[in-house]
């Protein structure tokens, strides 16, 4: 037999062993298709650099990331479609999005959770108030504040302070806000007429009680609720004691840990004050939560 001869009779079971393989490959384990999921959402506010914001789809019980994005000052996703695996995307129940922490030492979701919805077909509508989410819209959420500084003594710079509670005397929680979930917080602001921007009045999760800090007061006992005197310790920007008349008073909700120093985008309680306020006066807060809270879709 020719040498020729004797290599192609060789070479023929190598081409046929190598052909079925490629073919059982093929048949057998399929390449994985993906599905696009595509975010709308409005209301969010760019978190910095110290944070992003992630999208997760439930998958057998368990989240699975969609990816993280920024939002900037006006809006606007620097990611709106991302790609993901269609079985997972197509037979996932509901749609998450957390705030996460930048850098992220965690690959599990944060206890951030600001909007979720569950699928409808391929869209799903998003939320605060999903059960998965903050679990509330705030719409019931109710306020009143009175200017006073108990912590400066009586009948000194009274428009210089701010506290949320029902007078007269004794005081009571003015205040009437839905429990929060773990990771979210309330915060009290003022907005000083004037000034160069708000100024924060303590951080709380409960309105029967002392919020969590008191930097500006004075050295006298203030009431155990919310609340502050600006009258000591001045930040750059501001002069104590102030006026708070025709200024602005707010509560927000805050992500915990919270990497700003100004208001978060969700202020469920708004409040003017009027220029020609009184001192140990009540006056209303606004609830302003249906027209700002986020919302958002996310369809597959």
């Amino acid at each position: 037999m020719s040498v020729k001869n004797l290599l192609a009779i060789l070479i023929l079971p190598f081409i046929f062993l190598t052909g079925c393989s490629e073919d059982d490959t093929t048949i057998n384990s399929p390449a994985p298709q993906n599905g696009t999921l595509n975010l709308s959402l409005t209301g969010l506010e760019d978190l910095g650099s110290a944070a992003v914001y992630e999208g997760w789809v439930m998958v057998n019980g368990s989240p699975l990331s969609t990816g993280t994005f920024s939002i900037n000052a006006s809006g606007q996703l620097s990611k709106s479609s991302f790609d993901i695996n269609s079985d997972y995307l197509n037979n996932s129940p509901a749609f998450i999005l957390t705030i996460e922490p930048n850098p992220d030492p965690s690959a599990d979701p944060s206890e951030n959770k600001i909007l979720a919805g569950d699928f409808s077909g391929n869209t799903a509508d998003l939320t605060i108030n999903h059960s998965i989410a903050l679990g509330t819209d705030f719409s019931s959420a109710t306020g009143k504040y009175v200017l006073a500084t108990p912590t400066d003594g009586e009948n000194n710079n009274e428009l210089s302070g701010v506290w949320f509670i029902n007078l007269p005397a004794p005081p009571t929680s003015a205040l009437n806000l839905p429990t929060l979930p773990s990771g979210w917080e309330y915060e009290g602001w003022v907005v000083v007429s004037g000034a160069s921007g708000p100024l924060s009045t303590g951080k709380f999760t409960t309105s029967s009680g002392s919020d969590m800090s008191a930097p500006y007061s004075g050295t006298m006992p203030g009431p155990p609720f919310p609340g502050e005197d600006l009258v000591a310790n001045a930040p750059a920007g501001f002069t104590f004691p102030t006026n708070l008349q025709s200024g602005t008073i707010v509560i927000s909700v805050e992500p915990i840990p919270d990497n700003s120093a100004a208001p978060f985008a969700l202020k469920p309680l708004v409040g003017g004050v009027p220029s020609d306020a009184m001192d140990h006066v009540n006056y209303d807060l606004t609830n302003q939560s249906i027209s700002n809270n986020p919302v958002g879709t996310a369809s597959r």
